[in-house]
């Protein structure tokens, strides 16, 4: 297994259009591969004294810090899943419901996974 994590700033007023946005793509990501989304809209995000997920986003008064995960079967796939997206003509000129220049995400190898 392989995911990728996002910290995305959303203004707290298009939570559903958000939402949306996200459940659109969905398929897109599937058939290339995705196992599975998580999309959590914060609501007890508290200011840490270092750093914190405001922080992280440079999150503004009327936004909200939305944490998601994808997961996927392995790096490979999600690589190239990536690079076919990016390629994807209907990529170009999509708006997206949140500022892109401070989201942050990451890919990550799990090294313990409990249920």
């Amino acid at each position: 297994m392989y995911f990728d994590g996002f910290l995305i700033p959303v203004r707290t007023s298009d939570q559903e259009t958000y939402r949306a946005h996200e459940q659109h793509w969905w398929p897109r990501f599937r058939e290339m591969g995705a196992q599975s989304l998580v999309v959590g809209w914060g609501d007890d995000v508290p200011a840490g004294q270092q750093t914190d997920f405001r922080r992280a986003v440079d999150l503004k008064d009327d936004e909200t810090v939305v944490l998601c995960w994808m997961t996927w079967p392995d790096k490979a796939m999600r690589d190239a899943a990536y690079a076919k997206m990016m390629a994807d003509p209907a990529m170009e000129g999509m708006e997206m419901p949140f500022d892109g220049k401070r989201m942050v995400w990451g890919g990550f190898t799990p090294i313990l996974q409990l249920d």
